[in-house]
């Protein structure tokens, strides 16, 4: 006797989580990838294009601090208004905007005649950076499934590597060799932000978004595409097979209550979120104010020791290229140990880290202590990157990510300008003792972030 009753059609968050990895993820995750290298690019030349003005114009460090804080000054606006315009206007129209912002921004500062001009163009170029950052890991965990969606957003911030790797070959091969070698740098970060922008333009909107804002039918058209791409690897055998049975059509959704700006932030406050919201807060603060406030100026630093340009750069490029095992091994880690787990062990190395570089002497505990520096602090940026978006629901996934990290870029202005009066206080040792203090704080506080590791994304 078989049952006759009508099975209900799976919703679009089900037939997504299902899903193996499939050619339409891939574009998805390379081409947000690609805007995400070019971000890092354009913040790991400053470090160099730094080094190369204190040089040419004779900055003092509280000028070139200015420089570098102006960048985060924007991007602290910027990540805050971009994941409230994400979550109102959707993830891929704000990807587009802010590649624009970023790329003309950054053109123009190879055409600056004096610092004044640079720090306002730093601004806008922080503007797009900001807003683009949160929002892609908001889009692309919205299209990832459950059971790879943290591994995913960790290959996604890798991208920060290979972006910063970048940075770190123009700053050793072009920045020093050329005359004005810094302004070509900057023209060369401007160049492929015309192609980001291309690709933006052909990857679909999240599906999860066009379904809370009651767009069925443009969802319905999204979850088709990725359930007839061509699955890749060993997902091939993943795929669910599709009933040919009748099946009952779900009700459609009633229309969602859309909230104004205002009450998605006081909504990030409630008793259900407010231990998330803190904690993630305090990690991003944390996070940002030891990350920016290290390799922001572990060129500069490396140079006033006594090391040349030439030198001083090939140093910081071998530090960078540890950046991806960092990843490698976080992406892995993330779904066998957990989000929190994963993110407070690297927090921890961390720490241990920045103390043993701050106290490094001689070129090979420089390099060494630098590159676990950098393995353990981009690995704890993919599994922070990774968890953000899982604790908060559609309404409110933009809004929530995009405000902890305007938080965290709070941190990254005060923390360029804080770097040379703690050099002036206590030299290396102390600067990378009170960077290892902040990286405990960021482990400790970790522990009140939810943890989703292969559950279904929250869709209210």
């Amino acid at each position: 006797m078989t049952d006759a009753s009508p099975r209900t059609t799976p919703t679009v968050a089900g037939r997504l989580d299902a899903l193996p990895f499939t050619r339409a993820h891939l574009k998805v995750l390379t081409g947000s990838g690609l805007g995400w290298a070019l971000d890092a690019m354009d913040v790991g030349l400053v470090s160099f294009v730094l080094a190369a003005l204190i040089a040419e114009w004779s900055l003092t460090g509280e000028q070139a601090s200015w420089i570098a804080s102006a960048g985060f000054v924007g991007m602290a606006i910027g990540a805050s208004l971009g994941g409230l315009l994400a979550d109102r206007y959707g993830r891929r129209s704000v990807f587009a905007v802010t590649l624009l912002v970023y790329g003309l921004a950054t053109g123009a500062s190879a055409l600056v005649g004096g610092l004044a001009a640079l720090i306002v163009l730093r601004v806008f170029v922080g503007l797009g950076l900001g807003a683009e950052l949160p929002v892609a890991s908001t889009y692309v965990s919205e299209f990832a499934p459950a059971r790879m969606r943290g591994r995913l957003i960790v290959i996604l911030e890798a991208f920060w590597a290979v972006g910063w790797t970048a940075a770190a070959l123009i700053g050793y091969l072009v920045i020093p060799n050329l005359a004005d070698g810094w302004r070509w740098a900057f023209a060369l970060g401007a160049l492929p932000a015309a192609y980001a922008l291309v690709v933006r333009w052909g990857l679909p909107e999240s599906a999860r978004w066009l379904e809370r804002q009651g767009r069925h039918d443009e969802a319905e058209a999204v979850v088709e595409r990725f359930e007839t791409a061509a699955p890749l690897g060993t997902s091939r055998r993943r795929r669910p097979q599709r009933s040919v049975e009748p099946v009952a059509q779900a009700a459609p959704a009633a229309t969602p209550v859309r909230l104004s700006a205002g009450e998605r932030l006081r909504t990030l406050w409630a008793p259900e979120f407010r231990v998330r919201t803190a904690a993630l807060w305090i990690v991003w603060f944390c996070v940002n104010f030891a990350y920016y406030g290290a390799f922001i100026w572990i060129p500069s630093i490396l140079f006033a020791q006594g090391y040349d340009l030439v030198k001083s750069f090939g140093f910081t490029l071998l530090i960078t290229l540890a950046q991806l095992p960092g990843y490698a091994v976080a992406a892995w880690l993330i779904e066998v140990w957990g989000r929190r787990t994963t993110l407070s062990v690297f927090l921890v190395g961390s720490a241990i880290a920045a103390v043993l570089f701050g106290t490094a002497t001689g070129e090979g505990a420089i390099i060494a202590t630098g590159m676990a520096l950098s393995f353990f602090n981009l690995g704890a940026w993919g599994a922070l990157y990774a968890v953000t978006p899982e604790n908060y629901p559609t309404s409110l996934r933009a809004t929530g990510s995009g405000w902890a990290a305007g938080v965290g870029r709070i941190a990254s202005i005060i923390a360029p300008l804080t770097v040379p009066v703690l050099l002036g206080l206590g030299g290396a040792p102390l600067l990378f003792t009170v960077f290892g203090a902040f990286f405990v704080i960021a482990a400790a506080a970790a522990w009140g972030l939810a943890d989703r590791r292969g559950a279904a994304l929250d869709d209210r």
